[in-house]
């Protein structure tokens, strides 16, 4: 059995190395090192590219986790005050509605509307 199987295989191996040697005739030595040379230059940037853009990483992971606390705890400070404000404009618009029923021309025209509430709204995009 083994016998036949390297009877077989010879042929084939034979073929292989017949393909090979034809192959290296089609590609000349000297093509073959200078991609070799390019390939290696190529590599050793990209190495570097690589070195930097960890490093970049790592510094850039340090900055925010010192700033992010920072930026949470003023996110937080933020929202409560336009959440104050909120209120207080709301109790203005109230206190601004029963004045002008109790008193009709404490606020003769609508400018006056205009003038108490100047804030822009945040909420709607410009």
């Amino acid at each position: 059995m083994g016998d036949e199987e390297s009877k077989a295989k010879d042929p084939v191996r034979l073929a292989s190395e017949e393909v090979s040697n034809e192959f290296k005739t089609l590609v000349d030595s000297h093509d073959l090192d200078s991609l070799k040379q390019l390939q290696n230059l190529i590599l050793g940037r990209l190495q570097d590219s690589n070195a930097v853009l960890s490093h970049f990483n790592e510094y850039s992971e340090q900055c925010f986790s010192e700033v992010s606390s920072d930026m949470s705890k003023n996110t937080r400070l933020l929202k409560s005050m336009k959440s104050d404000l909120d209120y207080i404009f709301q109790k203005l618009r109230s206190m601004k509605t029963k004045i002008v029923a109790t008193y009709p021309d404490a606020f003769p025209d609508d400018s006056a509307t205009r003038a108490l509430d100047r804030r822009p709204d945040l909420e709607m995009p410009q």
